[in-house]
């Protein structure tokens, strides 16, 4: 997946910006974005260090893969537009 994405674009925003969660400034900005390919992008702090230990048995990240923590406010929000499977 990691070279499919050099032609992904984005599509639309998922949920409310960040603007209109209460972010008045560049410093907590988590945000969702739908890709034109059908994936989903996600701004948010970088957590892999702290959680990667913590991962279930079953579950794997590939070396170019990162761990992203949004906030709960962040989903909520962006759950009314997220596509139904």
């Amino acid at each position: 997946m990691r070279n499919e994405l050099s032609s992904a674009r984005i599509t639309r925003r998922l949920g409310d910006s960040p603007r209109q969660r209460g972010s008045l400034t560049a410093e907590s900005c988590p945000d969702l974005f739908e890709l034109t390919d059908g994936n989903f992008a996600v701004i948010g702090t970088e957590a892999t260090a702290a959680l990667d230990p913590h991962l279930p048995s079953d579950a794997a990240r590939a070396d170019y893969e990162r761990i992203v923590v949004i906030t709960r406010e962040t989903l909520i929000r962006a759950k009314r537009d997220i596509p139904d499977a």
